[in-house]
């Protein structure tokens, strides 16, 4: 099975380069196009007959994929089995990712230690910034005090 990729992507950047997300297949338009063309010596284009065997399909690394969106779905999933995380918010992911651990299941595309590093960040820079901001405001306030004290003494001389 060959890997399709887009043209001229190995030439560019932009275009998948270097860059494994961007490698993505795009057709090739355009008359005098050599891969459109099927030209030999040119990558393959996605044609019938590229189809994978009715066992291999839906599988990754020969495992079966679940795709779990809710704590409620992993409760359903077996021990030892292969899951996949769906789109939710960070504390639901951490929380199932927790439930996984202990239940012994196995995650594919969520990377548990670089998760945890990021939410620490994130919790570090959170409590960084809240304390950056009650130390301005108690500058503030004592500015102002000053401000006020300076003020009252400027009236207290001028009624004088």
């Amino acid at each position: 099975m060959p890997k399709f990729l887009r043209r001229n992507s190995d030439k560019y950047s932009k275009l998948g380069r270097n860059k494994k997300k961007k490698q993505v297949w795009r057709s090739p338009k355009g008359r005098h196009n050599k891969m459109g063309l099927k030209r030999k010596g040119y990558p393959a284009t996605v044609n019938i007959g590229y189809k994978q065997d009715v066992e291999e399909r839906g599988k990754i690394d020969n495992k079966k994929m679940i795709l779990v969106n809710s704590m409620r779905e992993l409760e359903n999933v077996k021990e030892g089995a292969t899951i996949i995380v769906g789109k939710m918010g960070a504390k639901k992911k951490l929380e199932l990712v927790n439930k996984a651990k202990s239940k012994k299941v196995h995650i594919h595309n969520v990377n548990v230690k670089k998760m945890m590093k990021k939410i620490e960040k994130a919790k570090k820079q959170k409590e960084l910034k809240k304390s950056l901001t009650k130390k301005e405001t108690q500058h503030e306030k004592k500015e102002t005090k000053e401000e006020k004290k300076s003020e009252s003494k400027e009236t207290k001389e001028e009624k004088k």
